[in-house]
């Protein structure tokens, strides 16, 4: 690992940690951004991740659940909600990083977005947000009314 990449696994660990402090909310869209651009940005295919969030919007954990290729990745609600319950979580934030380098969510996102809210929900989980990451650019689903 050259010094650069142990700039930026050093970087990494601060931020996680400092995410995961008594008292840091994950309501504000931005920090939840910057926090993925940093974590996802690099992959060069796609990676779907959940952040599984306490009763005040609190990191319990950040997980890269599922793996693609270079233009889709398999999602699985039952996974996710399994995650959820064992996590505890009141709320999840869902995310899946675009190699392609446009973050603009497809047809096919929404329709996942909508159903992964709809299977949580059921298990009285909401679904805060879905951002899409694509190199330095992050689309908020929340922010766009598309949640």
């Amino acid at each position: 690992m050259n010094s650069d990449d142990q700039i930026i696994a050093h970087a990494l660990e601060i931020l996680s940690r400092r995410m995961r402090e008594p008292g840091v909310p994950f309501s504000d869209p931005k920090a939840v951004k910057d926090f993925l651009k940093i974590k996802m940005s690099g992959y060069e295919h796609e990676v779907f991740s959940v952040l599984y969030l306490d009763v005040k919007n609190r990191l319990i954990a950040y997980e890269e659940m599922f793996r693609g290729t270079l233009t889709q990745t398999s999602v699985y609600p039952r996974e996710v909600a399994k995650g959820a319950l064992k996590h505890n979580a009141v709320s999840v934030i869902l995310a899946h990083n675009h190699p392609s380098g446009v973050a603009e969510p497809s047809d096919a996102d929404l329709h996942l977005t909508n159903q992964l809210s709809a299977a949580l929900a059921l298990l009285d989980i909401r679904t805060l947000d879905h951002i899409v990451v694509a190199g330095t650019v992050a689309h908020s689903f929340a922010e766009h009314g598309q949640l």
